[in-house]
């Protein structure tokens, strides 16, 4: 499990530096200190606003579980979203139960 730990961390300095690197290596007025690394993994350097805040961990009428990052490197939660696909979850596991127990 340390190992595993171990990797996730590296992968995120790995990203991190590299969102860095690829924002340094442009010239100075053409940095947006936001983007991609690889074209994967989403980075954001910018002072975040109420706005950005909300779509990354507050957007109930999109289905994406997973968002941009409002500051920093890699992925936010959708917290409605996940809240819909935990009680869906939760929801199939009790009607299986029940459906085991005969109830």
């Amino acid at each position: 499990m340390k190992d595993i730990l171990n990797l996730v961390r590296t992968a995120i300095w790995l990203a991190f530096f590299g969102a860095i690197y690829q924002e340094l290596k442009k010239p100075a007025q053409e940095r947006t200190w936001h983007g991609k690394v690889a074209g994967i993994v989403p980075y954001d350097f910018r002072l975040p606003d109420l706005q950005r805040v909300k779509e990354a961990y507050w957007a109930p009428d999109r289905d994406v579980l997973f968002t941009e990052k409002v500051v920093g490197v890699g992925w936010s939660v959708n917290l409605p979203v996940a809240i819909r696909k935990l009680s869906e979850i939760a929801s199939q596991y009790s009607r299986a139960i029940r459906s085991r127990t005969g109830d």
